[in-house]
């Protein structure tokens, strides 16, 4: 595998390779002037700066699409292109480029990116429509595509990071958009902070990187990997872990993705598909070759994913708010990909494969849960619905296929690509490999109950509307995209699992797979295959009978122990402020008390002594000449007795 990672990556110029990789930069290049003009532009691109913006983001998957063209052209050792852009800094023996990589991985999170992104942008034109800072956050969606790309498309970790902080601040304010909300407000705040532990995670670890390996490029840190030494690499990969679990809301530091449902449902559909939460799953894989030389680290990051992918299921069977249902969910399927990337070789490509078809079906859950709400007067407790199928056609179409596809009915995406992640899962070996592998098929079981109470609420039944409510289907700007998005949901896995077609694609960033047992055969036969779908079957049966079957209650009763665990989200937040925040409250105000009784009170008291002494002293020049001739007179007696004294 390391003959693939290790390799210096190809220099490209426009005469050896074409211009479409020598001026791979335009790809971030798109994106950001759009933000800039947006944000810069002021009220004068109120009228047409939404359609810049798609222009935009459509322009840079254009460049992205052309790239995998250009890329295919070459032979498969080949496929890996560094584009020089400009040396950044040099200090001392420090040097910076900003370098662009040009590989199957990289360009496949620039398709998914700008591709579903720009779904999303023209989504957005409708759904933002009457928003009167409909400018102001379509360039913070621009900037957000430029920032992501920035991350995925960087070959070395300091530009990594400049993105991934780019992503941070970018999400703070798309979350935060509507900020006269409170809720949302602290929910911006929330995020940026809990991301801001994962962020310090990656940025010691990149430190420890150029301490260890003296440069902080990717192809000279792999191939070095081996030789640090585990227990460098194994702290090494636990803080990129850390970074991976903030930004892809992962136990411990996943607290903050529920509340981030407070911002505008297109920002949920961008963070939640293609983007942010995607990023940790990104580094776990780029940084492959590190982990592989610590397999304490590895087996660290298949916990995590496994702990993360059952917590974030129980969490999405609980929840009223559709949205917040949903975003369970993500943090469900994303430990998927955390756990399949921490299987190494075997899980590579299956770890991409999900992440890329989720883009596909989770954004078009849920843009389709952002039209129920355009629909619905902005109500999001899935209580207050029922029976919207009839309503609006369309959405019940296009999310009834992310839904099946996202809880693994057989030929579609979701499918091809989760049996993948179980399969390896298995073919880990060993007792860990039994404990992951039913961890996700106990996962599957759970997902289609979970999505198919949100379905059953959402469109069967009983109407459970307000009286003001009046459903209706959205304008085709939204449902255009939801359509897209729903044939990506059914034809994609396919075309990327059938034949290991995706696996040979990623060879060249990712290595060889060292298992190749993965087949349509293995899929139709095996018994992990049968026993998941005979959990999915099991998990929809149980959903049908009490969200469809039975009438639901407008309000939720209290349920057991494990109901209101899971509605309080497993106490994440609890546990955070009972371990974190009262202990930095306490350490805090300690710091305050010993700054003003301590610090302050030395500082204090050398000023009340120097205003004590002036006082004093102000008190003998009182500006009376009687006062100063009695006092020369008292000081030339006092001089004449002195002198008396001596004489005698």
């Amino acid at each position: 595998m390391l003959s693939y990672l290790a390799a210096e990556p190809h220099a490209v110029t426009a005469a050896a390779d074409g211009v479409v990789h020598s001026t791979a930069w335009l790809m971030i290049a798109y994106p950001l002037a759009g933000a800039a003009v947006l944000l810069l532009g002021g009220r004068r691109t109120n009228a047409w700066g939404h359609w810049l913006a798609v222009a935009m983001s459509l322009a840079a998957f254009v460049w992205a699409a052309l790239s995998l063209v250009q890329l295919l052209g070459l032979d498969p050792a080949e496929r890996s292109r560094s584009v020089h852009v400009y040396e950044w800094l040099t200090a001392g023996s420090l040097t910076i480029d900003i370098n662009l990589l040009i590989d199957p991985l990289s360009i496949t999170f620039a398709l998914l990116i700008t591709g579903v992104g720009s779904l999303i942008h023209i989504y957005s034109v409708g759904y933002m429509a009457e928003d009167p800072g409909r400018r102001r956050f379509f360039g913070y969606l621009n900037l957000f595509v430029a920032a992501m790309l920035v991350l995925v498309l960087a070959d070395n970790f300091v530009l990594l990071f400049l993105g991934w902080e780019g992503v941070g601040l970018a999400s703070y304010l798309l979350i935060g958009f509507w900020q006269h909300k409170p809720s949302a407000a602290v929910a911006a705040k929330k995020a940026f902070l809990i991301n801001r532990v994962g962020d310090m995670g990656l940025l010691i670890a990149i430190m420890l990187m150029f301490g260890t390996f003296g440069t902080l490029a990717y192809a000279p840190v792999f191939a070095s990997a081996d030789a640090a030494g585990s227990a460098v690499t194994t702290v090494i990969g636990l803080l990129l872990l850390l970074g991976a679990c903030g930004k892809s809301a992962q136990l411990p530091l996943q607290a903050w993705l529920l509340d981030a449902m407070e911002g505008p449902t297109p920002v949920s559909a961008l963070i939640h598909a293609a983007t942010m939460v995607t990023a940790g799953v990104y580094l776990i894989v780029r940084s492959g070759p590190i982990f592989e030389a610590a397999p304490t680290a590895q087996l660290v990051v298949t916990i995590v994913g496994a702990a993360t992918l059952l917590a974030g299921a129980v969490i999405g069977c609980a929840k009223d708010d559709i949205k917040k249902a949903l975003a369970g969910s993500t943090m469900s399927q994303i430990g998927y990909m955390t756990l399949a990337a921490g299987l190494g070789p075997i899980g590579y490509a299956a770890a991409i494969a999900h992440l890329v078809t989720h883009g596909f079906f989770k954004a078009g859950l849920f843009l389709g849960a952002g039209s129920v709400m355009h629909g619905m007067n902005d109500e999001v407790d899935m209580r207050r619905y029922g029976g919207l199928r009839t309503a609006m056609p369309v959405t019940f179409a296009t999310f009834g296929i992310g839904y099946l596809a996202i809880i693994g009915f057989p030929f579609l995406s979701g499918w091809w690509t989760k049996e993948g992640i179980i399969e390896a899962a298995f073919a880990s070996g060993g007792v860990t490999g039994q404990v992951l592998g039913w961890a996700a098929l106990l996962g599957a079981g759970l997902t289609a109950f979970y999505m198919s109470r949100v379905m059953f609420m959402t469109f069967f039944g009983e109407r459970r509307w307000a009286a003001d409510a009046h459903p209706h289907e959205s304008p085709r700007s939204m449902t255009l995209p939801m359509v897209v998005l729903a044939v990506g949901s059914v034809a994609l896995g396919a075309v990327l699992v059938y034949g290991y077609r995706f696996a040979l694609f990623l060879e060249p960033a990712v290595g060889a797979a060292e298992h190749h047992e993965f087949s349509l055969a293995t899929l139709l036969t095996s018994w992990t295959s049968l026993t998941a779908l005979a959990f999915m079957v099991a998990g929809v049966a149980f959903a049908w009978v009490r969200y469809a079957r039975a009438p639901v209650p407008r309000t939720a009763p209290r349920g057991s122990f494990v109901t209101v665990a899971a509605r309080n989200e497993l106490y994440g937040n609890t546990l955070n402020e009972e371990l974190f925040m009262r202990p930095g409250q306490a350490l805090t105000a300690a710091a305050v008390s010993f700054d003003e009784k301590v610090v302050d009170g030395v500082v204090d008291g050398v000023a009340r002594g120097v205003r004590d002494s002036s006082e004093g002293l102000r008190r003998m020049q009182t500006g009376f000449a009687r006062s100063y001739a009695l006092s020369m007179l008292f000081g030339a007696a006092v001089v004449v007795a002195l002198l008396g004294v001596n004489l005698v």
